[in-house]
C-alpha cells in the first residue's frame, strides 16, 4: 500500500504543501492569459476560481476552523470557499469575479498563513475533532492533489491554442493490442472499509466495515481500449436505446452525443482530442467515456462492469506502480506496465484512468463525517453517483491507495475514466 507515516511529519508536511503549491502553479502557467475567465465545462466554475479556491480551502479550513486563527479577506474567502458538483444544471456564475492580480495577492497572503501554522502551531492533538491525528493537514494537502486532476480535466477541455505545451511534451506510441480476454478470480469474502489505524488518513468514505461475499467471477486482463469501443460506435451503439437506461438514452438525444468526448473526427478519420494536439486515435489506449457510455457498451457486449467489491478482489494484491503521478499527459497503451499485475494477472488496476464500477456511491456501516470537512461525501451519498477505483495519469501518488474511492455521476463524460468488463463464472 502507498501510504503516508501515520505520525506527523512536520518537515514532509511542509515538503508536500510546498510541492502541491508549485505543480500547481505550474497547471496554471500552461495557460494563455486569455483563459484565465473562459469556462471548459459548464457544469464547473471559471478557471479563476480554481486558482482562489485551493489555498482559500487550506486556510478555511487548518488556519481558521482547525487553528481559530483569522484569515485574509472574508469575502474573498467565502466566494472561493466551494467548488460544485457537475449536475445536470449550469452552475451560478452571476457575480463578478476579481481581477488576476487580487486574486494572486490573496494567494500569496493564504500560503503564507498555512505554512505558518505549518512550521510552527500544534497540528496533531489527540481528541480534537479537526487536529487528531493531524486530519486538517492531511486533509488540506490531499485536496489539492485531488484539484490537479480536476484542473487537468478542465485544460483537456479548453482550445489547443490557450495552452502552452511544456518542453518535455511528449505522448507515447500506440503499442497495437485492442482486444482483452477473461480472467478467472476465485471467489471470497471480503471487507470493504478501513479501520482508522490501518491507513495514516483516509476520507470518510473510506472508513467503516461492510464485509462482502464475492462470488467466483471473470474480468477482462485489460481496460477496454479505444480501438474496441470503435466497434461499438462503428455498429450504431449511439444509436440504439435498447442498449440504454432511458435516463442514458435521453442524455444521449438531447446533447447529441455520437461518440466518447475525447474523440474527434476528420475525412482522415478518428482523431484523439489530446491535452495540446489532435492525434490519429490510438487504438490500444484505454477508452475514456462516462458511466453511461460504459454501461451501454457492456450491454453490447453481453458485459458488466464490475462492483467496487470485485475490483477489490481483483486488485489483491494492490499495484504500487503504474501511469499515476503525473507522468504523462496522455494515456499509455493497456498493459505497459507489466510489473504492475495483481495476482491473478489482471493489468492497469492502477494508473492510465479511473475505472468505473457498477456501485452506487454509498456509506459503509459506521459512517462518519469528516470533522475537517463535513460535506465532502455525505452530500454525495444521493444515489446519483457511482464509485471509480484506480488511479488516472495525473492522480497524485499520495492518493494512490487501495481504500480510496473516487465517484461521480454517470453522464459526466470529461474525467480521466475508461472500464473493463465483468462476468460470473
Amino acid at each position: 500500500m502507498i501510504s503516508t507515516d501515520i505520525s506527523l511529519n512536520r518537515d514532509a508536511a511542509i515538503s508536500w504543501y510546498r510541492k502541491n503549491r508549485a505543480r500547481t502553479t505550474q497547471l496554471f502557467d500552461l495557460l494563455t492569459d486569455d483563459a484565465y475567465y473562459a469556462r471548459p465545462i459548464a457544469l464547473r466554475h471559471p478557471i479563476v476560481f480554481y486558482e482562489g479556491h485551493i489555498p482559500a480551502f487550506s486556510l478555511n479550513t487548518l488556519v481558521k476552523k482547525a487553528l481559530g486563527r483569522p484569515g485574509v479577506d472574508e469575502s474573498l474567502e467565502q466566494l472561493f470557499a466551494r467548488g460544485i458538483d457537475p449536475e445536470a444544471v449550469t452552475a451560478d456564475d452571476s457575480h463578478g469575479w476579481p481581477d488576476r492580480q487580487a486574486v494572486r495577492a490573496f494567494v500569496d497572503a493564504a500560503d503564507s498563513l498555512v505554512i505558518d501554522a505549518l512550521t510552527n502551531a500544534t497540528l496533531d492533538v489527540p481528541a480534537h475533532p479537526l487536529l487528531h491525528r493531524a486530519n486538517a493537514v492531511y486533509t488540506i494537502l490531499e485536496h489539492e492533489a485531488m484539484h490537479q486532476e480536476t484542473l487537468l480535466y478542465m485544460w483537456h477541455r479548453l482550445p489547443h491554442a490557450q495552452k502552452r505545451a511544456p518542453a518535455d511534451y511528449q505522448t507515447t506510441t500506440d503499442g497495437g493490442r485492442t482486444a482483452t480476454e477473461m480472467i478467472p478470480i476465485p471467489g471470497r469474502t471480503i471487507r470493504l472499509g478501513a479501520e482508522p489505524h490501518e491507513i495514516a488518513f483516509g476520507w470518510d468514505n473510506e472508513f467503516g466495515n461492510l464485509p462482502m461475499t464475492v462470488r467466483d467471477f471473470g474480468i477482462d486482463q485489460y481496460n477496454t481500449t479505444n480501438g474496441a469501443f470503435q466497434e461499438f460506435v462503428a455498429d450504431g451503439g449511439y444509436q440504439r436505446p435498447e442498449l440504454w437506461s432511458s435516463g442514458d438514452w435521453a442524455w444521449v438525444q438531447e446533447q447529441n452525443i455520437q461518440h466518447p468526448s475525447f474523440w474527434e473526427k476528420d475525412s482522415n478519420g478518428w482523431l484523439w482530442h489530446g491535452m495540446f494536439e489532435r492525434l490519429p486515435l490510438p487504438l490500444s489506449w484505454p477508452v475514456y467515456v462516462s458511466h453511461a457510455e460504459a454501461s451501454a457498451y457492456a450491454r453490447w457486449r453481453g458485459g458488466r462492469l464490475p462492483t467496487e467489491a470485485e475490483f477489490m478482489v481483483a486488485s489483491t494484491p494492490f499495484p504500487t506502480t503504474g501511469h499515476f503521478d503525473f507522468e504523462g499527459w496522455e494515456p499509455r497503451p493497456v498493459g505497459s506496465h507489466p510489473d504492475a499485475l495483481s495476482a491473478h494477472g489482471v493489468a492497469d488496476l492502477v494508473g492510465n484512468g479511473w475505472e468505473w464500477t457498477s456501485s452506487v456511491f454509498r456509506p459503509f456501516p459506521g459512517f462518519v463525517a469528516s470533522a475537517s470537512y463535513p460535506e465532502y461525501s455525505a452530500d454525495f451519498f444521493d444515489e446519483s453517483h457511482y464509485v471509480m477505483k484506480g488511479a488516472s495519469p495525473v492522480t497524485a501518488r499520495e492518493l494512490v491507495r487501495p481504500t480510496f474511492r473516487n465517484w461521480f455521476r454517470p453522464r459526466y463524460p470529461y474525467v480521466y475514466a475508461t472500464f473493463r468488463l465483468a462476468a460470473a463464472s
